[in-house]
């Protein structure tokens, strides 16, 4: 099989049923790898597939449904606070998964950066590295630069994600955030 080709939605298909049938090795339980990327990739090409078949088969485009109980307050997230951030920045406190979306337009890094929260949330993760890239070409800022903080505000965003701040220049500076998720429910602090 050649290395460039891609594969077809059945064969993704096939692939993350195989990949979700595994089990980490000891030690490796904690961590994503290519292998979750690769993954949240797969489902997301597969779901975008699937939704560009039913827009093309019905002519009107169904409308998002919005929760009516969301709290006013439910959009803001707070820094980090001080001493946080400056143990991660120092490697004092691990950052336990980090995910890299340049090169991605908004809508691949949009499902692809859901999926990497949710499954690190799921692993019971505080604290991971989004890298969005600066954006600096052309004198433009940056497309994924400007969007994920706003995506974080939105519903499926919201209830993973207690607080981001810029990362520390040794992380990718104003190219990348610091994560600190929030607790599963039930789980102590």
């Amino acid at each position: 099989m050649a290395r460039d080709r891609k594969l077809s939605a059945d064969e993704r298909i096939l692939w993350g049923k195989v990949a979700r049938s595994t089990r980490p090795m000891p030690g490796k339980a904690g961590e994503l790898t290519e292998l979750d990327v690769f993954l949240a990739q797969a489902e997301a090409a597969v779901e975008q597939e699937k939704a560009e078949k039913q827009t093309a088969a019905s002519p009107i485009a169904p409308q998002a449904v919005t929760p009516s109980a969301a709290k006013p307050s439910a959009g803001v997230h707070h820094p980090l606070e001080r001493p946080v951030k400056r143990k991660i920045a120092k490697g004092r406190l691990a950052l336990e998964a980090r995910i890299d979306l340049h090169g991605l337009v908004q809508s691949e890094a949009h499902a692809i950066l859901l999926d990497f929260l949710i499954r690190a949330h799921e692993r019971g993760m505080r604290h991971v590295l989004v890298i969005t890239g600066k954006g600096s070409s052309m004198g433009s800022e940056g497309a994924l630069k400007r969007a994920v903080p706003l995506w974080f505000s939105k519903p499926e965003f919201r209830y993973l994600i207690s607080s981001y701040e810029p990362a520390a220049q040794h992380h990718g500076g104003e190219g990348a955030l610091y994560i600190r998720l929030s607790r599963r429910h039930g789980e102590r602090p």
